[in-house]
Order: structure tokens, then sequence, then C-alpha cells
């Protein structure tokens, strides 16, 4: 083989790696939109699962339009580089069906599928009051700009974040997670909680799922796909070692043990914390797959294990505290996602400080740093956008249309028919 067709072989086997981990990360959002359905009571069910649907549908086009061009022209914050941008605006020669080009299509779609799984965090918190048009709004502020803003920011090797200060964030615990969750806090506080979520005095009343079985089928698929997220994670190459976003080298391996003991850590670490409350178990699992990201590619498995079971305590305590004070997050997102990824974070600073990275060394201070960027670029455009939603009237639906529940008031339709009463078995007398 000739050099140049060696080049082909080596592109050729990237492009597979990336499409199929992107395929398998779809596995995230038919989690999202069961593990979702399941929360939500039964007059919501159709609605909630049709705001996940639509959440793909316009990420999509909004993320090639302008959010692969903000990852690479912003990585130094303002004013923007646009040379290094030109070749992912929507008209570049790579943004289409290019023979000869087999990696910037795989790139962008598995970056569009972190870009779903930002608006997906959110949607889970807001539902059973949201208006469905107003969510989509944010949901593609939040999916095609403010997480990728971040991502260019502390997930990019020239990223000022990564430049100035070392942050590591290898599993995007702050890029995707904590941003998500921010902005989804902000969005809550203008938002409210849900009719009958809080009595008179302000004490918490419990709002049951429906279904908490497919909310636990959901969460595993959730699971599953996470493998594919982390492997996407890095950087493929056909010759070398491979390596992280950071351009340090790691393994496939480091995935397996520890995005694995991460799991089973913070279920664990959840189950005993909520002392057995299976929907908080559960979302332990995944509250211990966040804890580990910044670290991922560094930590050893019994590390992981313990970052994890920290993370699941961490996620139970700041959900309980957060309804203590009158927020209502329907599914406990801005705990898992925002509690756990701090937690990522400040761990990587805690145990990892001083790893070499590429002319770059970590440090608690610029862990940090990168903490506190990622809780305000999430929260204040999520505050600030949803602010002028409620002014416009727009944020949230109707006393009288929540009461009557969203499928029939924003669809038409009432998704889940419940059951007739029994008849009873006893011969008339």
């Amino acid at each position: 083989m000739d050099n140049d067709q060696i080049k082909l072989f080596a592109e050729k086997n990237i492009e597979i790696f990336y499409f199929w981990s992107g395929v398998l990360m779809w596995l995230i959002h038919a989690g999202f939109l069961a593990y979702e359905a399941g929360m939500t009571r039964q007059k919501n069910v159709l609605a909630t699962m049709m705001k996940n649907f639509l959440t793909c549908a316009v990420v999509t086009p909004s993320f090639f339009l302008f959010g692969w061009w903000i990852y690479y022209a912003c990585p130094q914050g303002l004013p923007v580089n646009s040379e290094l941008a030109l070749d992912a605006l929507p008209w570049s020669s790579k943004m289409g069906p290019n023979l000869s080009d087999h990696i910037t299509g795989v790139f962008w779609f598995a970056f569009l599928l972190f870009s779903f799984t930002t608006a997906s965090i959110m949607s889970g918190a807001v539902i059973e009051r949201i208006q469905m048009g107003s969510y989509l709004v944010l949901a593609t502020i939040l999916g095609s700009g403010v997480w990728v803003l971040a991502a260019s920011w502390g997930w990019k090797d020239d990223g000022w974040l990564y430049q100035k200060w070392g942050f590591h964030d290898w599993g995007a615990g702050g890029c995707v997670h904590t941003v998500s969750a921010f902005f989804t806090l902000g969005v809550l506080f203008q938002l409210g909680p849900r009719i009958g979520k809080f009595n008179k005095d302000g004490a918490p009343q419990e709002i049951p799922p429906h279904n908490l079985p497919l909310t636990m089928m959901g969460l595993m698929l959730i699971f599953t796909g996470f493998y594919a997220f982390y492997a996407a994670c890095a950087v493929f190459q056909t010759t070398g070692p491979w390596l992280s976003i950071y351009l340090t080298p790691m393994t496939l391996s480091s995935l397996a043990f520890t995005v694995t003991m991460g799991f089973s850590g913070g279920a664990m670490g959840a189950f005993l914390s909520s002392r057995g409350n299976p929907y908080w178990t559960i979302s332990g699992g995944l509250a211990g797959m966040i804890s580990i990201a910044s670290g991922v590619d560094v930590y050893h498995p019994a590390l992981g294990y313990l970052v994890g079971f920290t993370g699941g305590i961490i996620a139970v305590q700041f959900g309980n505290w957060m309804e203590r004070k009158g927020l209502d997050d329907a599914v406990g997102a801005v705990a898992v996602h925002g509690g756990a990824g701090m937690w990522s974070m400040l761990a990587m600073g805690l145990f990892a400080s001083g790893y070499p990275q590429h002319e770059k060394f970590t440090s608690l201070s610029g862990q940090l740093a990168g903490l506190v960027v990622m809780v305000l670029l999430g929260f204040l455009p999520g505050y600030l956008l949803s602010f002028l939603l409620k002014k416009c009237n727009l944020l949230r639906v109707s006393p009288e249309h929540e009461r009557e529940g969203l499928d029939c008031s924003e669809l038409g339709i009432q998704g889940v028919v419940p059951a007739a009463t029994p008849v009873s078995s006893q011969p008339n007398r």
C-alpha cells in the first residue's frame, strides 16, 4: 500500500468508529424519552415524549447552521477567530457529501449527540408545566449555543480554560452536565413549581410517577449509551496511543474499568443515602457515571468507585435540599447532573493535581476556575432567557391547561387512557 492508500484506510477506520459511537449514543435519548415518560403523570405522558422527540429535531439544524461553527470560532473567547472556523461554516465544502473527507461528518454527528444530551437534561426537570414552544427555544439555545461555548473554552486543547488554567474535563462533567444543569436551574427559578407540589406552608408534597419501571428501563438505556458517549470523547488514532481531548495518552480500557466502577459506586451511595429509594438508587448510578467524568482517563478503578459513591450521596442530598428550598425539579436533573458534574471537576483537582497534560498540569485552582465558569455560563443564560419568555407570557401553560394535562391542552389527544373501573363479578341481587 502506498501512503495515500494507508491514509485513506486510517480515515475509514476513524470514520467507522465515530459513526457507530454516535449511533449508539441515540440510546441515551431513547432512554431520556422513556425515563421522563415514566416520571410524569398519565395526563402529560405524550406531551413529555413529544418534547423529547422534538429536541432532536430542532437542535440538529441549529447545530449544523451555527453550533459547530461556535466550537471552532470561540476557544479564546471574544473576539472570535473566524479563520479557524471557516471549515465549520454550513456552506463549507467539508460540510456536505465530500467523498474525500471521511472525518468531518462523523465528528459533527458525535458532537450533535452531545448537544441532544444537554437539552434532554433540561427537559425532565421542567415537565408538566412548560409551554412546548418555549421549551424548544431554550433547548435550541442550550444545545447549539451555550454548551458549545463551554466545550470550546474547556474541552479543546486550544481552549482558554485549558491553556491558562490546565482545566481537565475529559468526560465533560463540566462542559455538558454542569452547564446544562445550571441552565436548567435558571429556568426553574422563573418557571416555578407544579400545581400541588407544595402546600400552603411550603412543605413539599409527593407527586408520584405513573410508571416507575418505565423510568428505570429508560435509565438503563442511558447507562448503555453512556459508554458510547465516553468512547466518542476519545481521539482515535490508527497508529500510536488513543488520546484525550487534550491530546494526552489514554485507553478504552480505562473507560471500561472506571465508568463501570463509577456507576456501581454511585448506585450504592444513593441507595444508602436515600435509604433504599428505588428512584434515587438508579439515578445514583447515573450520578456515579457523571462523577468520574472529568478524570475518567486517569483514575484507578478503585478511586473511580469511591468518587462515584460520593457522587451518588451528593445527588440525593442536593435533590432533597433543592426541594426544601421550594424548587420543583421533577426528575432530579439538577441534583444528578449539576451536583455530580461539579463534584466531577472538583474531584479531578483533589485527586489528580499535577497530572501532566501536553505542556500543562492539572491543579485544584484550575478545576475550581473551570467549575465557576461552567456554573455561571449555564445559569445566567437560562435565568435571563426564561425571564424574558415569562415576561412575554410564553414560558408556562395556564393553570387550567396544567390541571387538564398537556396531552389534551397542547396536543389535543389523550396519550394514555386510564383503565376502566373494574366491573364487579358479584351477580345482581
